[in-house]
């Protein structure tokens, strides 16, 4: 059985490098390719792949909000996170928003091959290193609030495009909202997470991981 891959991914020699690697396999085809979160969420529905490599960093909407999406409205596509980040925070976002395996950009080829066949057979891949500092992470952190939870999907979304510099209206018609209820979200933000101006709102975004900025 072959197994489909979409690559989501916003630096082009990355991107192409991945789709050179699965090629090279005789049992993975990739399905296509893409540069930021809400075209991987459009192109899994449309060509619905058995794997997503999914970069956590990318314009519009980042990976973990997109694995989110895409967990929900199609289950049995499995995600797979590639990170630049090891902290054990971004490993367990991207494990709640529903990825099947974390890997980093510095894995070695054979690591990637085998992360995509061990997770399209139902499984999870976490290197050795990323486990232990997850369980970490879980064991004596985790149970504290984490800001960002208290923000909807959607508000995340917004608060990530806010911190791109997109205007209010830029994120109304790429969002298909009206530029009021733009701006009844981010004040809703602020309000949530107990925030006064503007710009700590995007200080905030960058230092929480929302935006690929930081």
């Amino acid at each position: 059985m072959t197994i489909r891959v979409l690559i989501a991914d916003d630096h082009g020699v990355v991107a192409e490098g991945l789709r050179k690697l699965i090629e090279t396999q005789s049992d993975m085809k990739v399905v296509a390719v893409v540069g930021d979160g809400r075209e991987a969420v459009r192109r899994t529905m449309e060509k619905n792949p058995d794997v997503v490599l999914m970069d956590i960093a990318m314009p519009i909407l980042n990976g973990t909000e997109a694995t989110r999406i895409i967990r929900e409205r199609r289950p049995q596509t499995r995600v797979i996170m590639l990170s630049a980040y090891s902290d054990p925070v971004h490993v367990y976002r991207a494990l709640k928003a529903g990825a099947s395996g974390y890997i980093s950009k510095k894995s070695v080829a054979k690591e990637v091959v085998d992360a995509i066949r061990m997770v399209h057979e139902g499984r999870h891949y976490l290197s050795g290193k990323l486990t232990e500092g997850l369980i970490d992470h879980v064991v004596h952190k985790a149970a504290s609030d984490e800001p960002l939870q208290r923000l909807s999907s959607r508000e995340r979304q917004v608060l990530q495009m806010l911190a791109e510099g997109h205007s209010i209206a830029k994120i109304a018609e790429t969002l298909y909202l009206s530029p009021k209820t733009v701006e009844t979200y981010r004040a809703r933000m602020m309000q949530k997470l107990d925030i006064g101006d503007f710009a700590s709102l995007v200080r905030f975004a960058i230092q929480q991981g929302v935006s690929p900025l930081e």
